[in-house]
């Protein structure tokens, strides 16, 4: 599958029609294949919770647009913030195992990510309700 701007526009047309304003293309070959690849498209607006991983590194690589990946520790206060950007190049990050972490997208954009291991939907244990201080 050649992925080029005709892709990631449709793909961010049904991110901003979706009311999650997000959409995701898998990138398996097949329903066999235990890794997780896909391109995701987000708009700003998007709420993603604080969650964790635990089972997998994340890699995070820009292909479109501008956003920063949060990092927060174990009472979901902030620890660190990556600013992903196309158009400055910064265009991966490797969110380590176990770390919480966030979005937070200023224009529409396209990011592929990858993970080990099959889809497993996120768990209570793994998504992050700050705490009111």
């Amino acid at each position: 599958m050649l992925i080029d701007n005709t892709v990631m526009d449709e793909l961010t047309a049904q991110a901003a029609a979706s009311p999650r304003l997000r959409m995701n293309l898998d990138l398996r070959t097949t329903s066999d294949d235990r890794s997780q690849r896909m391109l995701n498209a987000m708009m700003p607006g998007t709420v993603l919770p604080i969650h964790r991983h635990t089972a997998s590194t994340e890699v995070v690589v820009m292909l479109r647009g501008r956003m920063d990946e949060v990092f927060y520790d174990d009472e979901g206060r902030e620890t660190a913030r990556y600013a992903l950007d196309a158009a400055t190049g910064n265009r991966a990050l490797s969110i380590p195992l176990g770390q919480w972490h966030s979005v937070e997208v200023y224009e529409p954009t396209v990011i592929f990510e990858a993970k080990d291991g099959p889809y497993a939907p996120l768990q209570p244990q793994d998504v992050l309700t700050p705490s009111a201080s």
